[in-house]
């Protein structure tokens, strides 16, 4: 069978990703000031960063609209999955379902099937591989949907950044106790929850320190990790995320790994410097 995956573009695609020809990208929008910026192939990363650093605001940011959503479907493709941020964190999940439901009414009947990540970034990403590895396997849609269902219970996100204040402004940390460390150079390692929030695991003086407590919990924590594919998304900072790799593989084998930069809007909410870990 024929397939797509359509995946927002919090989430980032490999180079392989790209050029099966199996994926698109559904595009947010950042506003910094009076800059609109589309998260597509066009984002520069270097000038985004830029423009954020030299702005007193918080940039925002936009979701793929429905309609946006709904023209994605509509191609040759017999199984069509969308995978997008978590629905505790975005609008992204309900506007792809009503793209959804906007096609079936517009288009009848076809095989779409909607995954709230419950993660963000690289979380997507490895989504979006264990859905094509299922469809080249041969599985049915049904089965497809089942099995991809059950690795995004099973997985975990988590992530340490340089700065909180986008997370913070966005509302993205409601409920968490306040951070007021700054002088002190506290940085918190974060996690995602089973219904896809965001909660502090800990923290430690300085980044690196946090990077090295978050690869502790990452190797405490997940199970069978010789099955599992280890990913890393990073915001303009290469050799941490190679440091957090070398730190986890010390302590646990994986399957395989990965590591990309981040996209737009990964970037906006990790900041310069912030490093994300899914597996």
């Amino acid at each position: 069978m024929s397939y797509k995956v359509v995946i927002d573009s919090c989430g980032e695609l490999t180079e392989v990703m790209k050029q099966s020809g199996n994926f698109e990208t559904a595009s947010l929008s950042i506003d910094v000031d009076e800059y609109h910026i589309v998260d597509d192939e066009t984002f520069d990363q270097a000038d985004f960063l830029r423009k954020v650093a030299a702005s007193p605001n918080c940039p925002k940011s936009s979701c793929p609209s429905p309609e946006a959503y709904m023209e994605s479907y509509r191609c040759d493709a017999e199984h069509v999955y969308a995978v997008t941020l978590s629905a505790e964190l975005s609008g992204s999940y309900n506007s792809a379902v009503l793209g959804k439901n906007l096609y079936l009414e517009e288009y009848g009947e076809k095989q779409i099937y909607v995954f709230n990540s419950r993660s963000a970034s690289i979380g997507e990403t490895l989504i979006g591989m264990k859905i094509a590895e299922c469809e080249e396997a041969g599985l049915s849609f049904e089965k497809v949907v089942e099995t991809v269902e059950a690795y995004i219970e099973e997985q975990h996100t988590y992530f340490v950044l340089e700065s909180l204040e986008t997370l913070r402004k966005n509302g993205r940390l409601t409920g968490l106790k306040a951070i007021v460390a700054t002088a002190l150079n506290i940085k918190p390692y974060m996690g995602s929850t089973p219904q896809g929030t965001i909660y502090q695991i800990g923290q430690a003086r300085g980044i690196m320190k946090a990077i090295n407590k978050m690869a502790e919990v990452v190797a405490k924590e997940v199970e069978y990790p010789e099955k599992k594919v280890l990913a890393i998304s990073h915001c303009n900072c290469r050799e941490r995320a190679e440091y957090l790799k070398s730190r986890i593989q010390e302590k646990i084998q994986v399957k395989d790994i990965v590591i990309v930069d981040t996209r737009g809007i990964s970037s906006m909410y990790a900041n310069d410097g912030g490093v994300v870990v899914t597996i």
